[in-house]
Formats: C-alpha cells, structure tokens, sequence
C-alpha cells in the first residue's frame, strides 16, 4: 500500500511516478526482446530476418528515445551495434 501523503497533489505524482515506472519496464524489455531477436537471427545466419530485424530494432530504439525512456545517445549507439552485427553477417567472408 502506497504511504499516505499530505496533499493531493503529491499524491497524483506518486500515481503518475508508477504508472510511467510500470510503462518505462515493460518498453525496456521490450526494447531487450528485441535485440536479442535480431542477434538470434544473425548467430542462425537466417539472412531474410537478419535484413529486417534490425530495422525494427532501430524503430523501437527511436520510439523509446523521442518518448524519453531512454537516452538519445544510448538508442544511437545501440541501433549502431545492431546494425553493424547484421552488416557484419550479410557481407560474403574473403575467398580462401
């Protein structure tokens, strides 16, 4: 049970404080799912997904930036990673 505070407008943040914390956890997850989803791909070498997912890795990213539940710069850098590791992967190896 929430502490009891003492006026109604301390209240309504609390109120608004858990409700974007319960918001912010499950975008984050979310956020994991998805990384995980495109480094599945790419460690599976399923090239169709692995062209697609990080487009949608990079979707979520920017959406959770804009919204601010998470930094500019940490969506950046990890929407770089996604796309490097399936860059990575597409590229034919050198001809032994």
């Amino acid at each position: 049970m929430p502490v009891r505070k003492k006026n109604p407008s301390a209240e309504k943040k609390t109120r608004q404080a858990e409700k974007r914390h319960e918001r912010n956890i499950a975008v984050k997850s979310a956020l994991k799912t998805v990384s995980k989803k495109v480094v599945k791909t790419v460690s599976e070498k399923d090239a169709p997904a692995t062209a697609a997912g990080p487009k949608e890795a990079t979707k979520a990213y920017a959406k959770a930036a804009s919204k601010g539940i998470i930094h500019k710069n940490t969506a950046s850098r990890k929407i770089s990673r996604l796309a490097g590791l399936a860059n990575k992967a597409q590229t034919p190896g050198p001809i032994a």
